[in-house]
C-alpha cells in the first residue's frame, strides 16, 4: 500500500513518450520506403530502396536499446517496464518486416511485382500512420483513451483487409504464374508484407493492455 500511495506522488519520467514516438516515426518512415521498393523496376533501384529501409531498420534498433537501457535506468516510469518494453518490441517488429521484404526484393529480383504488393505496401503504411497517431497521444491517455482504443481498433481492420489482399493474391498466383521458382519468391515478399500488418495489429493489442490497467 505505501509504495502504490509514493509511486502516485512520485513524478513518472516523461522521456518515454518521445522515445516511443520516435520508433513509431521510423516505422513509418520505412513503411513509404516499401511502397517505393514494391514498384521497382530494376535490381538496381530495389538495392537502394533495401539500402534506405536497412537504415531505418538501424535507427529503430537503436532507439529500442535506448528505451530499454532507460528502463534499467528509471525508478519510476509512466507504465509497466514489461509494457513499455513490449510496446517498444512490437513496433520494431513492423520495421523489421519491412526491413525483410525489402532485402527479398532485392535478393530474389523477381520477373514481376504484382499490384497486390503495393496495396499490401499501402496497407502497411495506413498502419504505421495509425501507430504514429496512437503512440503519439499515450501520453494524455486518461483523457483520450476511447480514441487511442478506436486507434487501436483501425488497426485490426486493416490487418483483416491486408489479409484478403494476400489471399486474393495468392488465389490469383497459383492461377496464373506457371514458373514455380518465381511462385516461391513472390509468395515470400509478400508473406512479409502481410506480416508487418500482423505486428501492426499486435501493437494495438499491447496498447488496448495499457489502456486497461491505466485508463
Amino acid at each position: 500500500m505505501k509504495n502504490n500511495l509514493f509511486s502516485k506522488f512520485t513524478p513518472k519520467e516523461p522521456k518515454f513518450y518521445p522515445l516511443l514516438s520516435e520508433l513509431a516515426d521510423v516505422v513509418y518512415r520505412a513503411s513509404e520506403l516499401i511502397i517505393e521498393a514494391s514498384k521497382a523496376t530494376s535490381n538496381a533501384e530495389a538495392t537502394e530502396h533495401f539500402k534506405r529501409v536497412k537504415e531505418e531498420e538501424r535507427k529503430g534498433d537503436r532507439v529500442q536499446n535506448k528505451i530499454f537501457d532507460e528502463l534499467n535506468n528509471t525508478f519510476i516510469t509512466p507504465f509497466d517496464r514489461e509494457d513499455i518494453n513490449n510496446l517498444a518490441s512490437t513496433m520494431d517488429d513492423v520495421t523489421d518486416y519491412i526491413n525483410s521484404c525489402a532485402k527479398r526484393i532485392m535478393l530474389y529480383n523477381p520477373k514481376r511485382i504484382p499490384q497486390s504488393a503495393t496495396k499490401l505496401a499501402e496497407i502497411v503504411r495506413e498502419s504505421a500512420g495509425v501507430v504514429v497517431q496512437a503512440v503519439g497521444e499515450l501520453d494524455i491517455l486518461k483523457k483520450n483513451s476511447s480514441r487511442i482504443a478506436e486507434y487501436c481498433s483501425q488497426l485490426a481492420e486493416l490487418e483483416h483487409k491486408a489479409d484478403d489482399v494476400y489471399e486474393h493474391f495468392l488465389i490469383d498466383l497459383f492461377e496464373n504464374e506457371k514458373d514455380a521458382v518465381e511462385i516461391i519468391k513472390l509468395k515470400d515478399i509478400l508473406h512479409e508484407l502481410e506480416r508487418a500488418t500482423d505486428a501492426a495489429e499486435n501493437v494495438g493489442k499491447v496498447i488496448k493492455t495499457i489502456i486497461v490497467k491505466y485508463s
